[in-house]
């Protein structure tokens, strides 16, 4: 019979999460964990990172995936203390509102940065890590993108047109899509695998009305809570799914179905 540890378990395993003390990686970082995998915590505040890896057990590293140096020394770190990668979770991000009235050419620069060079220097840092790891199980590379990335923010749900998500988040969220899809053809050859995990409305707190309105637009009639991308990133970070690759799971209550 087939267990639950069978299908994802990952005992003996390494993972990175970048941006592993935001709402969506802490939960995803503790799944991978109490699925029995070494997590490496990646963020930049170190204070948050010592406290979950003192609560967790876990190795813990201040990285700004902004700066070639700092993911450099993390893939090097990784490599000496560990001598494996059996899952990296590329989840770094950070939170604004805006318009295209309000948007600048420098906010496009920065956002993109962060979600797509921030990836290159990952695979960069870890790619021969990961290949060496594919001789023996089924390496899993997970960019977090959105749904904003597949549609687009409907601006009448926020009180101003500078309350709601901007332009260039959407923007580079869907070029991440891509550029996962784009890595996916090009490690599958030497067995890793590359996929996108695309979350929808998981707001942390806020307005009561704000929240209401978002879970009227999915045919679930409410908000996600953070504890629902568990499942989702085991499935992905899984060897029982060493076929899928190149695919992006939604989970968004159903938003971009309609």
């Amino acid at each position: 019979m087939i267990t639950p540890n069978d299908l994802f378990g990952l005992d003996g395993k390494v993972a990175v999460v970048t941006g592993a003390t935001g709402r969506l990686g802490r939960v995803m970082a503790e799944a991978l964990a109490g699925a029995g995998a070494t997590v490496w915590l990646v963020g930049r505040d170190q204070g948050k990172l010592d406290s979950l890896a003192s609560e967790w057990n876990c190795p813990a590293m201040r990285c700004d995936v902004t700066v070639d140096e700092d993911v450099a020394a993390l893939g090097a770190r990784i490599r000496d203390e560990s001598g494996r990668l059996d899952v990296l979770v590329h989840n770094a991000h950070v939170g604004k509102a805006g318009s295209l009235r309000t948007a600048k050419p420098s906010d496009y620069l920065e956002a993109a940065d962060l979600a797509l060079s921030a990836f290159q220097r990952l695979l960069d840092a870890t790619r021969d890590l990961l290949v060496t790891t594919a001789a023996y199980s089924s390496p899993s590379v997970i960019a977090v993108a959105s749904m904003y990335g597949l549609v687009s923010p409907k601006p009448f749900l926020y009180d101003t047109p500078e309350g709601g998500n901007p332009p260039f988040y959407g923007a580079v969220k869907a070029g991440l899509v891509q550029l996962a899809r784009y890595a996916a053809v090009e490690l599958g050859p030497a067995g890793v695998r590359v996929n996108c995990l695309t979350p929808g409305a998981f707001p942390g707190g806020g307005d009561p009305e704000l929240l209401a309105r978002l879970g009227r637009q999915n045919p679930l009639g409410r908000v996600g809570d953070p504890a629902e991308i568990a499942t989702s990133v085991l499935y992905l970070a899984s060897p029982r799914t060493s076929y899928v690759t190149g695919a992006n799971l939604v989970i968004d209550g159903g938003w971009t179905a309609w």
